[in-house]
């Protein structure tokens, strides 16, 4: 039986920026996996997409007034930005 780790692993994406387009889209962890992997094989436009989310989960926890979240969200960011120029 696949897990969850298997498909984030083969999504090509970390759990922490599979949490966030989660946490974004308000989906389950598996159907955001499938999305961050589609978006990831869409080469600039999906990457854009990702690195969007992240940065709109960054100013909504921000908002909220949950600034861990936002700066664990920040380091979920930067590890997507180095990995994927």
């Amino acid at each position: 039986m696949i897990s969850i780790e298997d498909c984030i692993a083969l999504s090509g994406l970390t759990r922490d920026e599979v949490d966030a387009i989660s946490e974004h889209e308000r989906v389950p962890e598996a159907a955001a996996t499938a999305l961050g992997s589609y978006l990831m094989g869409k080469d600039k436009v999906g990457t854009m997409a990702i690195r969007e989310m992240l940065r709109d989960d960054i100013r909504e926890a921000i908002h909220r007034g949950n600034h861990a979240h936002a700066a664990d969200l920040l380091a979920a960011l930067r590890h997507f930005l180095t990995e994927n120029r």
